[in-house]
């Protein structure tokens, strides 16, 4: 498995993984201009046959936090580690920036817990968080479980 930044190449691939889990509700749905937008923020698992296995994005948002989004891992590839080393690098990623404290907005909570995330009232993130979620369909009755790692 060979884990790098996302390209634009792989926006399609990123796209099908995260639209097949937002249509089972598990997961919300990007559009392809959101993964554009966000395409600098995002690592992926590539498998040998050049398909993407797994993807994850870590979006900065205030002083030091940054949030864990767009965690997808392929269906036939899950229980991999996939997904806990995307998480890994994303929050290395965040230590050379200075970040301090990580979250996460998720239907998995099992798997953020197994990564040493703690789940948390989400009134307990500041305001800055919520300014993307005025775009939502969930929005304003939000069923995600909030989770921090500090």
């Amino acid at each position: 498995m060979i884990y790098r930044k996302a390209k634009f190449e792989d926006v399609e691939a990123i796209y099908e993984l995260v639209a097949d889990y937002a249509g089972q509700g598990v997961m919300l749905a990007r559009s392809r201009n959101t993964l554009y937008e966000t395409l600098r923020d995002m690592v992926v698992a590539v498998d040998e046959d050049g398909s993407i296995a797994g993807v994850g994005g870590l979006h900065i948002i205030w002083d030091r936090l940054a949030e864990v989004r767009t965690m997808a891992v392929a269906p036939d590839k899950r229980r991999r580690g996939i997904g806990a080393e995307i998480v890994r690098r994303l929050i290395e990623d965040g230590e050379v920036l200075g970040i301090e404290k990580y979250f996460t907005l998720t239907y998995q909570p099992e798997f953020f817990k197994a990564l040493g995330f703690e789940v948390i009232n989400k009134e307990e993130l500041p305001h800055k968080v919520w300014k993307e979620c005025i775009d939502c369909p969930k929005f304003p009755n939000c069923d995600e479980i909030a989770m921090v790692k500090v």
